[in-house]
C-alpha cells in the first residue's frame, strides 16, 4: 500500500508495517462515466454512496501497537498495583492485632493500615497524587510535542518511576512502621511516582496511534466482499485492547490488597515493583521498531493566532456560531486584503476548531470520573463500614478492573463486529453518552447503599469511625453485606469502554500533528480536576454527610450526560482522519472515457484487525 507513513521508515519498521497489510492490484478495475474515483497514496476513497452503503470494518495494525500496550501494561500493573492499598495505609492505623507490618490477624475485621491519619489525610494525600499525576501531563505532553519527543519523555519517567517504587518500598519496612518514621518517605515517593506517571501518561497512548497505517476511510477488498477501512474503527479496536492491558495490569491490585491484609505493605508494594522491571528491556527492544513522530515545535502559538484573528474579525459574540472558524482561515484573511505572512494553512484552522471541540467534550468527564468509583475516599469510608466477613474492605474495587477485562474481548470480538455486520454506525458522541449514562446509574448505587449503612449500622450515623466507638470485640460494622457493593463497581467500570476508550481516539484524531501529546494530556487534566475537586471537599468526606457525597455529584452527572448528547451528536455525522503530518496525495480521478485502456486506481486485500 502506498502510505507515506511508510515512505521514510528504516527496513524494520517498514518490514513491520508491510506486514500489517497485503495489497493486491486489480488490473480490471472497472469505472464508468458515470462514477469518478477519487485516491489518496493510491487507496481508493469511497464515494458518497458507498459512505451510506458499504459496511466500515477496523483495518489490521502493526504488530508494535501491541508491544506498546504491553509497556502500558508493566506501567499501570505497577501503578495500580500500589494505588489500591494506598487509602488504608494512609487512613488506619497499624492493626492492634496485626504484625507491625500494617498487616491484620487472619479473620480480623481490622482493615489492614500503617500510618493512622484518618480519613480526612487519606483523601487528601490520594487525591492531590491524582492531580499531579492528571495535571502535570500538560507540561509534560506540550514537552514531548514542542522538543523532547514522546519515547524521550516515556524513558524519562519510567526512570523517575523505577527510583519511586524502591523509596516505597523502604518506607513500609516494618522497622520503619513501628519507628513512626514512615510518613515522609513514603510521601516523597508518592509524588515521585505521579511525577513519572505524568511523563509517561500522555504520551504512550499517542506513540500507540502514531503506529497506525490507516490514516483515512478507504475501500478494500474483503473475502470478495467491498468495505471500508474505517481508521475511527481501526483506532476504537487497537484502544480497546490498549484499555484491556490496562486493565490487566490494575488486577494486580487484587493481590497487592491479599498482601497488605496478610503479610504487610513491604510485600504490597514489592510485587509492583518487579513488574516495573519489565519496562526497560522492553522498551529497548522497541526503540528500533517504532514510528517515532519527531518533535516539530509546538502549534499552539499558531493557535492563539488563529483565535485571536477569529476574535478580531468575528466578535466574542460570534463564538460557537457557524462561520467563526473562517474568519481565521488564511485564505480568508488574504482575500480581505491581509498581507500577512501565515505559518498555517486553512487545514490547520479546521484542526483547531476540531481540537476545541474536543476539549468541549472533555469539559464533561470530570464529573463523570467524580461518579466512576465515588468522590475522593468515600469509596473507602463505604466499605468500612460494610459487613466484609473477614475480606479485605477495598478488594472489590478490583471489579472495576476485571470487569473490563471481561467486556473488552467480547466488544471487540462479538458486539461491535454484530453492529458492523447490520451497517449500524455506533459513533463517537453515541458511546460516550451511552458510558455517561451506565456510570449514573451505577453512582446512583453508592448512595443507595450508604444510606442503608446509616440505616443499619450500631453507630447510625457514625458508621465509618464506628470502631472506635463501640468497645472491643464488639460489632462495629453495618449487618449490609460487601457483596452488595459490586453492583455499582461493576457498572461504573463497564462505563470506562464506551467513555476512556473513546477520548483517546478523539483527542488523537481531533488535534494538530504537533499538539497530539498537549491535546492527549487536556483529557487527562479532566481526571486530575475531579481530584482538585475532591481535594477541595476532602473536609466534608465524613460523617454523617456521605449519602450527598454520592448523590450530589449522580444528580449533576444524569443533567450533564442529556446536555453532552444534544450539544456534540452532529460530531457522529463527520469523517474520522488521522492527521499525523503526512501529506495525502489526493488524485480527483479522470472520466472512465478519458482514460479508457489504462489501469485503474489500487484496490487493497486485508484482514480486519
Amino acid at each position: 500500500m502506498a502510505d507515506t507513513a511508510t515512505a521514510a521508515l528504516p527496513a524494520s519498521v517498514g518490514d513491520v508495517h508491510k506486514k500489517s497489510t497485503e495489497i493486491r492490484a486489480i488490473p480490471d478495475y472497472e469505472t464508468s462515466s458515470e462514477q469518478i474515483r477519487e485516491t489518496a497514496n493510491g487507496l481508493v476513497l469511497p464515494t458518497e454512496e458507498e459512505k451510506l452503503t458499504l459496511r466500515r470494518v477496523a483495518g489490521k495494525m502493526p504488530s508494535s501497537c501491541y508491544y506498546l500496550c504491553a509497556v502500558e501494561f508493566a506501567e499501570r500493573a505497577s501503578y495500580y498495583g500500589c494505588n489500591q492499598v494506598y487509602k488504608n495505609f494512609i487512613r488506619a492505623p497499624l492493626p492492634p492485632d496485626g504484625n507491625g507490618t500494617g498487616a491484620s490477624a487472619p479473620g480480623s475485621q481490622y482493615t489492614a493500615g500503617a500510618l493512622g491519619q484518618g480519613t480526612v489525610v487519606a483523601s487528601a494525600m490520594t487525591e492531590a497524587f491524582k492531580m499531579l499525576a492528571y495535571t502535570l501531563p500538560v507540561l509534560f505532553g506540550w514537552m514531548a510535542d514542542a522538543k523532547y519527543g514522546r519515547f524521550k519523555m516515556i524513558c524519562w519517567g519510567v526512570a523517575i518511576c523505577g527510583v519511586a517504587h524502591v523509596m516505597m518500598i523502604l518506607s513500609a519496612l516494618p522497622s520503619v512502621l513501628q519507628a513512626g518514621k514512615a510518613l515522609v518517605p513514603f510521601a516523597i515517593s508518592l509524588y515521585m511516582l505521579a511525577i513519572g506517571a505524568a511523563q509517561f501518561k500522555p504520551n504512550i497512548s499517542p506513540m500507540v496511534m502514531d503506529q497506525s497505517p490507516h490514516k483515512v476511510a478507504h475501500v478494500i477488498e474483503q473475502d470478495g466482499e467491498k468495505v471500508i477501512v474505517d481508521p475511527e474503527a481501526s483506532i476504537n479496536s487497537v484502544m480497546l485492547w490498549f484499555y484491556l492491558l490496562i486493565n490487566i495490569g490494575a488486577c494486580f491490585g487484587v493481590p497487592t490488597t491479599y498482601l497488605a491484609k496478610l503479610v504487610g505493605y513491604w510485600a504490597a508494594y514489592l510485587i509492583p515493583t518487579i513488574l516495573y522491571l519489565m519496562l526497560p528491556p522492553l522498551l529497548w527492544y522497541l526503540h528500533p521498531r517504532l514510528i517515532k513522530q519527531k518533535p516539530g515545535g509546538s502549534d499552539l502559538g499558531n493557535v492563539f493566532k488563529v483565535l485571536g484573528d477569529c476574535l478580531r474579525h468575528g466578535g466574542i459574540t460570534s463564538i460557537g456560531r457557524s462561520g467563526f472558524w473562517e474568519q481565521g482561515k488564511p485564505s480568508v484573511r488574504i482575500a480581505a486584503g491581509s498581507t500577512k505572512q501565515y505559518e498555517y494553512d486553512d487545514q490547520f484552522v479546521d484542526d483547531v476548531r476540531r481540537t476545541f471541540q474536543a476539549c468541549g467534550i472533555f469539559a464533561f468527564t470530570p464529573i463523570y470520573y467524580i461518579n466512576d468509583g465515588g468522590l475522593a475516599a468515600a469509596g473507602n469510608a463505604l466499605t468500612a463500614s460494610l459487613d466484609t466477613n473477614g475480606l479485605p474492605n477495598d478488594l472489590l474495587d478490583n471489579l472495576n478492573s476485571i470487569s473490563i477485562v471481561v467486556m473488552v474481548p467480547l466488544m471487540n470480538h462479538v458486539v461491535y463486529p454484530f453492529l458492523q455486520k447490520r451497517g449500524i454506525q455506533w459513533g463517537p458522541i453515541s458511546r460516550m453518552t451511552f458510558g455517561f449514562a451506565l456510570c449514573t446509574v451505577g453512582s446512583a448505587g453508592y448512595a443507595i447503599l450508604e444510606y442503608f449503612v446509616y440505616k443499619t449500622s450500631p453507630c447510625g450515623y457514625n458508621a465509618t469511625t464506628c470502631a472506635n466507638i463501640v468497645g472491643e470485640g464488639e460489632v462495629s460494622v453495618s449487618p449490609v453485606s460487601y457483596l452488595w457493593y459490586s453492583i455499582p463497581v461493576v457498572l461504573t467500570a463497564l462505563s470506562e469502554i464506551f467513555v476512556n476508550v473513546t477520548a483517546y481516539g478523539i483527542a488523537y484524531s481531533r488535534s494538530p500533528k504537533n499538539m497530539k501529546g498537549l491535546v492527549s494530556s487536556l483529557n487527562l487534566l479532566m481526571v486530575g480536576v475531579s481530584a482538585v475537586i475532591g481535594l477541595a471537599t476532602a473536609p466534608a468526606i465524613k460523617d454523617p454527610y456521605l449519602t450527598w457525597v454520592f448523590a450530589g455529584p449522580t444528580l449533576i452527572g444524569a443533567v450533564s450526560t442529556a446536555i453532552f448528547w444534544f450539544t456534540f451528536k452532529h460530531i457522529d455525522k463527520e469523517d474520522f482522519v488521522l492527521n499525523t503530518g503526512d501529506d495525502l496525495e489526493v488524485n480527483p480521478g479522470q472520466d472512465a472515457d478519458a482514460e479508457k485502456g489504462k489501469q485503474g486506481p489500487v484496490m487493497v486485500t486485508e484482514k480486519a484487525g
